[in-house]
């Protein structure tokens, strides 16, 4: 860190003959402002995936990290306008990283807190925190004693660099969160409705990805063969729910589909549709839904794409009476095995009573059962 500051004090004219007190103040002002700017859109735009995803995001938060330091140190070697551009580059990336390391170890934090003890975790934290920065102030003295050259700096930087993000890559890994999120309960689902066994979550952390695609879905280690939304507001169901024809135009049949959709649905909390020929799943969850029915919801749709993927559905395109066959036929199957997939699941150190599967602000609609109609 100290480091990346004197590097971008140099960037700022620090040093520089030809630099006025005025251009490096507006400079350093840029700087700040730009992290800031970046800070305001991440919180709003990533805000909602940051606890579900946290293993993510507190590695991404190393890598936001140590990529800033990077630029820093690449920066004096610049003209002055690559030079601001790179600056503030690592300004964006060092405010990324406080949001994303922040938010990630407030979930991680409470997730380790088993006894309620969050206080005291964060502080012993803190303490461990700064035993580590004392050490590496003491090795980084001897070292530098020994490091004088360009070339043996930057292949420290870059070995160091390598070990600090391999070590936090595999300390996250060794995280075991008992949230299904949505890579989570890929795993753990496509393996309960195949298999008939359920994941336990050591095993989980073992085998899921630290970086995945976000809503993709995956039957237990496959490659993905579809996508999920969920959340989605009743607009967008009904843009999906339209023939495929008339998406760029006016929507005339999506009415008496969406009805017999209700109707589908009318026990859940939730709406499901697959569109096949897009391959994507769309879930519209009601007023007051429940977490264990926003899994249900997911699980529901991963089968329906898989059953529809499984058939060469995807392909041909299925149209809307074979398409909501399937969906019946699996809502019936997945309900009638639900009470004992949840127990199963709880009982295995799951908590299904954690909602982890929006990443993204989502809506909720309410049908009134009196007139048959929907309104948001």
């Amino acid at each position: 860190m100290e480091a990346g500051m004197l590097t971008g004090i140099l960037g700022v004219g620090v040093g520089d003959a030809s630099a006025s007190p005025t251009t490096a103040l507006l400079l350093s002002i840029l700087q700040e402002s730009t992290g800031r700017i970046a800070t305001i859109v991440f919180a709003d735009r990533l805000g909602t995936s940051l606890e579900p995803e946290c293993k993510m995001y507190r590695l991404a938060a190393d890598v936001f990290n140590d990529a800033a330091m990077l630029l820093d140190c690449l920066s004096p070697a610049l003209p002055r306008g690559p030079r601001v551009l790179l600056l503030s580059s690592s300004s964006m990336l060092r405010a990324l990283c406080g949001v994303a390391a922040g938010s990630s170890k407030a979930s991680l934090s409470a997730h380790f807190a088993k006894w309620g003890n969050l206080g005291e975790l964060n502080a012993k934290d803190s303490s461990q925190e700064t035993v580590i920065s004392l050490l590496g102030m003491l090795a980084g003295s001897v070292v530098v004693s020994y490091v004088s050259s360009p070339i043996s700096t930057w292949t420290c930087l870059v070995l160091l660099l390598s070990i600090h993000l391999a070590m936090n890559r595999a300390a996250v890994r060794a995280v075991t969160m008992q949230s299904l999120n949505r890579q989570r309960a890929n795993l753990v689902t496509s393996t309960l409705i195949d298999q008939d066994r359920i994941m336990s979550p050591q095993e989980v952390s073992m085998q899921e990805r630290i970086f995945e695609w976000d809503g993709v879905l995956r039957w237990r280690s496959s490659s993905p063969f579809a996508a999920a939304r969920i959340g989605l507001s009743l607009r967008e169901l009904l843009a999906s729910l339209a023939p495929a024809h008339e998406r760029t135009g006016s929507i005339r049949d999506t009415e008496a589909r969406l009805t017999r959709l209700i109707r589908l649905y009318g026990q859940e909390e939730f709406l499901v549709w697959y569109d096949a020929p897009q391959r994507l799943g769309h879930i519209t969850l009601k007023e007051g839904a429940a977490a264990e029915s926003q899994l249900k919801a997911w699980v529901l749709v991963l089968w329906t794409a898989h059953r529809h993927h499984a058939a060469g559905a995807d392909a041909t395109g299925a149209v809307f009476e074979t398409s909501l066959e399937v969906h019946r036929r699996t809502l019936q199957e997945l309900s009638s095995r639900w009470s004992d997939y949840s127990s199963r699941l709880r009982s295995a150190g799951w908590d299904l009573d954690i909602a982890s599967l929006e990443t993204r602000p989502g809506s909720r609609v309410r049908l009134p059962a009196r007139t048959g109609s929907s309104r948001q």
